[in-house]
């Protein structure tokens, strides 16, 4: 096991851009919904840098490329109402694990770490992913965006779940893609480690100063030689 598990108990994850790429599926929802408004429909590029903040803010983000101007709150509701609608039939249609996902979440779960999913997409939608990937018998809790009267980067969501397991602050570890999770992490003194590949608005994870960032959730469980960093393994 990777040495930032010292002393570790509680590993609590992020979910889109950290252990699924949702974001073709997230796009068509937002492509649909704007569509029957008769908006102009942006390329899922576009949308990829509008992930992070939630559903609601997706949403407004969207809507505020397509009018050109902060959205009326008529609007924003029915956009939203469309978004949910249509993401809700078809939560897994493209969205695909990330490599090394499922491998690394069994071993640290045989090993006896209390894995948590802490992310900002609806509740709603949380468990129907994890049981289309075979993921949901690992996690002793999973938090959504409106779970709680808060949501990352708050720290609320994480001692959250620390306090229901018995977990002080640096017996945890928080994972995730994007300055919101990592924000979060340092507030509610969790040990932090940042994953390269996801959704963070455009700019790399590793300016918000997380403790380490990794590749892969892999080389939590099986940490890289010398010789495999420098490609002669």
């Amino acid at each position: 096991m990777h040495a930032i598990l010292h002393g570790k108990r509680l590993i609590a994850f992020d979910l889109d851009g950290t252990l699924v790429d949702s974001v073709p599926d997230l796009a068509i929802a937002v492509q649909k919904a704007l569509g029957e408004l008769n908006l102009p429909v942006p390329e899922e590029v576009q949308v990829r840098d509008w992930v992070g903040n939630g559903a609601p803010m997706l949403v407004e983000r969207a809507l505020a490329w397509a009018v050109q101007q902060p959205p009326e709150a008529n609007l924003q509701a029915r956009a939203f109402q469309a978004f949910m609608t249509h993401y809700g039939s078809a939560p897994n249609a493209l969205t695909k694990l990330y490599p090394g996902v499922k491998t690394a979440l069994e071993e640290l779960y045989c090993a006896g770490f209390t894995l948590a999913l802490i992310t900002n997409k609806p509740e709603r939608f949380i468990a129907p992913i994890l049981e289309h990937f075979g993921l949901n018998a690992w996690f002793s809790h999973c938090i959504g965006g409106d779970t709680l009267v808060e949501k990352k980067p708050s720290p609320l969501p994480l001692l959250y779940v620390a306090e229901a397991g018995s977990f002080s602050p640096d017996e945890c570890l928080m994972v995730g893609d994007s300055r919101h999770d990592i924000n979060a992490g340092k507030a509610a003194g969790f040990a932090t480690l940042a994953l390269p590949y996801g959704y963070n608005h455009g700019e790399p994870v590793e300016l918000s100063q997380p403790d380490i960032v990794l590749s892969s959730l892999l080389e939590l469980v099986r940490p890289a030689t010398a010789w495999d960093r420098i490609g002669l393994a």
